[in-house]
């Protein structure tokens, strides 16, 4: 499991963590989810254990109580509210809330980022130093410190009134994003403005693939779009997002499979065939390594949990 950076951060307060509980629960009183404001979304769950896949839009995840772990391609990142985690790419994950009950449910924040935002901040923050150390991986976990907490609830206190809201939240984003480059991700979220490297590259190799996962994909062809060898692409794509773009491709099309299932009730063939997948064993094997269960019984399960 990642083991979140404890360097000294700004010590905050419970009462400060108090306050953003209290305005997600007020917003969102029922296990779910609700995107308040665009791109602006609270998450509550009063249960633990289970597996919530998909694909996370680049963001910040802040958790005002319980605590989750996020699994990437093998690898848990562990975070709570002392904690917060940065994704800068669209990347399928597995996340699981750790700590939560009915009394105190698990209440967490999570504010999608705007490349273009980020790139106008950072513009502006010509003296802002970089102390993170610019590792390539998409996804992180860092200490929370007081002023980013702050700004996170202010943010979700003005979605309370629509018309402040649309005045100063774009500046509470600018402020939240500003805090970030003061921080332990500032080299992440870098990246994610796609200012120089091969960081742009990997975002276009994912956009590429979420476009086309239905499709039979040649990696030297993948590459050769994107002007690099197909061994270098290889590395940095596995280095940004934790998988090769065939596994990457893979995750993408077994959740959608699920998603036509569940959602659009399809059966397991017609859903396997439709995202790509021509032999209907091989989708099922699949589907069952990474879902636990196969197809049948695990839409089974979440049509029990849904009612």
């Amino acid at each position: 499991m990642n083991q979140p950076d404890l360097r000294p951060t700004t010590l905050i307060a419970p009462r400060q963590l108090e306050k953003l509980a209290g305005r997600i629960a007020a917003l969102l009183t029922t296990d779910g989810q609700d995107e308040v404001q665009p791109g602006v979304i609270l998450h509550r769950r009063s249960k633990t254990g289970e597996p919530i896949h998909g694909v996370v839009e680049p963001s910040l995840c802040i958790i005002a109580q319980g605590g989750k772990n996020v699994t990437l391609a093998g690898e848990t990142f562990h975070y709570d509210p002392a904690h917060y985690l940065i994704s800068t790419m669209q990347l399928p994950m597995v996340g699981m809330v750790m700590n939560a009950s009915e009394q105190n449910p698990y209440l967490g924040l999570q504010l999608v980022l705007d490349p273009q935002i980020v790139t106008s901040v950072i513009a502006e923050a010509v003296g802002v130093s970089s102390p993170g150390n610019g590792c390539l991986k998409a996804l992180d976990v860092s200490p929370i410190d007081v002023n980013l907490l702050d700004a996170a609830t202010r943010l979700v206190q003005l979605t309370e009134a629509p018309d402040d809201y649309a005045v100063l939240a774009p500046l509470i984003k600018r402020e939240i994003i500003y805090w970030l480059l003061k921080g332990a991700q500032s080299g992440r979220l870098r990246h994610l403005a796609r200012l120089g490297g091969q960081s742009h590259r990997m975002a276009a190799a994912v956009a590429y693939l979420k476009r086309n996962f239905s499709k039979a994909i040649r990696i030297k062809d993948l590459a050769d779009e994107l002007g690099m060898s197909a061994s270098t692409f290889h590395a940095h794509f596995k280095a940004a997002t934790a998988m090769s773009p065939i596994q990457f491709q893979k995750q993408l099309r077994l959740q959608e499979a699920r998603r036509l299932m569940h959602s659009e009730r399809m059966n397991a063939a017609e859903a396997g065939f439709h995202v790509g997948y021509e032999d209907a064993s091989h989708f099922n094997r699949e589907y069952k390594r990474e879902f636990g269960r196969p197809p049948k019984q695990d839409i089974e399960q979440l049509q029990l949990r849904s009612v």
